[in-house]
């Protein structure tokens, strides 16, 4: 199947920044793309494009004296395997003695996601007597998909996994945070991803379409996708970038003083002609 995405961002800038962005497809998903992305930038800005400590695709520009505004746009068509997310049941859970060295940062402590915290004697209460590795990581997604009910009017992008666990509410990075971080308390490596999840295979959704959040877990020797909102496989999930959190690959950081001023984004099916399906 084939998938147009695209995004249309605006930010009002009050001085002279640096911004950075993430909106490129992942690295990873780049053969997949039906031509190569750009970026358009309004004004006509330098650009300086690099691979962050995540393996992000992340990009910068300066905003020099007399502009405004930073505008980014985009769209392309991305083919994908018309698949639900794959699951593993008996995928195991490894000891932390016997991870890979590059996932132990998962399981560590991160700005959103307070893995030393009340959220660590809850989390052996609540989900040690599961079995490990995939139901395990299934029993946090049940818990966390009834526990906290999604509500955009009450989004902060300041909310971290315990005033989530507390407030219980919150949009998809809320729920995902707080279940990332029950899973490092039970020694699960997980890491937090953005990018686009459109509605494709369910009936639409009442809310504007934004980029989505979910998580991947590292089990029996690989990366798996879980999402704690949706907490069903979906269908065409296309990664844009990975992190500890949400901090770690924000959609746009502008060093100064700033405003959005326009969030658009697009993601549905196509034929392969473009035409909607």
């Amino acid at each position: 199947m084939f998938i147009k995405i695209g995004f249309d961002i605006e930010l009002s800038v009050a001085s002279p920044m640096a911004i950075i962005y993430l909106l490129h497809v992942h690295p990873s998903r780049r053969d997949d793309l039906m031509a190569p992305e750009i970026v358009g930038i309004s004004p006509t800005l330098e650009v300086e494009e690099y691979l962050d400590a995540f393996g992000n695709q992340v990009g910068r520009v300066n905003a020099p004296h007399g502009v405004d505004h930073v505008r980014f746009r985009s769209e392309s068509v991305i083919q994908d395997s018309g698949l639900h997310d794959p699951t593993d049941w008996y995928a195991w859970q490894h000891d932390p003695t016997d991870l890979p060295p590059a996932t132990l940062q998962f399981l560590l402590p991160s700005r959103y996601c307070e893995v030393d915290s009340e959220l660590l004697q809850f989390a052996w209460n609540q989900f040690g007597h599961t079995a490990k590795g995939w139901p395990r990581v299934q029993a946090i997604c049940d818990f966390v998909h009834r526990h906290i009910r999604f509500d955009y009017q009450q989004a902060r992008a300041t909310r971290t996994a315990v005033e989530g666990f507390r407030e219980q509410v919150g949009v998809c990075r809320d729920y995902t945070h707080l279940a990332v971080t029950l899973c490092r308390c039970m020694n699960i490596p997980a890491r937090y991803c953005t990018g686009y999840l459109g509605d494709i295979g369910i009936p639409p959704v009442r809310y504007p379409m934004d980029f989505s959040a979910w998580f991947e877990v590292f089990l029996g020797d690989r990366w798996h996708t879980f999402d704690a909102r949706h907490n069903v496989p979906r269908i065409g999930r296309v990664v844009m970038a990975r992190g500890r959190d949400a901090g770690d690959v924000p959609i746009t950081m502008a060093f100064g003083q700033n405003q959005l001023t326009r969030f658009d984004v697009t993601t549905y099916e196509v034929d392969s002609c473009g035409n909607a399906v």
